[in-house]
């Protein structure tokens, strides 16, 4: 299984949980109340990876917010067009994770003034279309990076034209940690701040988000163009993210 296990889930020492309430907001007209499927990415393999414990601080906080969470290890993915990558069984399980998924966060270290190549990996193997299913059209989008100088917005603006491209819906916030090795203790846990605050803002945006749009998902994605394909191949399936998780 390529998920990630997300340590100390419920411990969140820098929230302050007077200012944010735990659960689904308050929206009127969302009728439908299921948690919110989030799959979770991030950038780097290195064993004290600041995208990953970011991307663990945004998982605990959804969690908080009443999102059911899943955040993808991307050891084990081969490079985009590898043979027989379609068969890969991380490559199967990420997207079976995008098709569970109705949101997802990316987050990315910057290197070279742009996203890993880790990152653009777990993004190249996720195809526009599987048949009839697109695995990341009409998702909420939530994108974040990590940086070892001063604040940048190179990894993140890339993060956006990705997601525009993959057909997402990018909220309007986002994260930037300017020199991340300072926000984490020993411990691998995010210091109070700014930073954390604005990380906390994001996730609230991004469940806000799915709620409001979650109603009309299938409307906004509904293209004249590919009209005829969806009718063509609405009887065919592909892997679940439950029928790659039993095998």
């Amino acid at each position: 299984m390529a998920l990630r296990n997300l340590p100390d889930p419920d411990h969140l020492p820098a929230l302050d949980k007077h200012r944010l309430k735990a659960g689904l907001p308050d929206i009127s007209g969302v009728s439908d109340r299921h948690p919110p499927r989030v799959l979770l990415l991030y950038g780097s393999l290195r064993e004290r990876s600041f995208s990953r414990l970011a991307v663990e601080e945004a998982a605990r906080i959804l969690r908080y917010l009443g999102a059911e969470v899943k955040i993808f290890d991307p050891t084990d993915l081969p490079l985009p067009d590898h043979p027989q990558a379609d068969q890969h069984p991380s490559v199967l399980e990420l997207r079976a994770l995008s098709v569970w998924s109705e949101a997802q966060v990316w987050c990315s270290p910057e290197r070279h003034g742009q996203i890993t190549s880790v990152m653009k990996a777990q993004i190249d193997n996720l195809p526009l279309s599987m048949g009839a299913i697109r695995p990341t059209q009409g998702r909420t989008l939530a994108v974040m990076q990590v940086s070892g100088g001063s604040q940048s917005f190179n990894t993140v603006n890339t993060l956006r034209v990705l997601g525009r491209w993959m057909r997402m819906f990018t909220i309007p916030n986002q994260s930037s940690v300017a020199k991340a090795y300072q926000e984490f203790d020993e411990q691998g846990r995010m210091r109070a701040s700014a930073y954390y605050e604005r990380i906390v803002d994001v996730m609230e945006e991004l469940v806000r988000f799915t709620l409001l749009l979650r109603p009309h998902a299938q409307t906004l994605v509904d293209r004249y163009s590919e009209r005829p394909v969806v009718s063509m191949e609405e009887s065919k399936t592909v892997p679940t993210y439950d029928a790659v998780a039993r095998n």
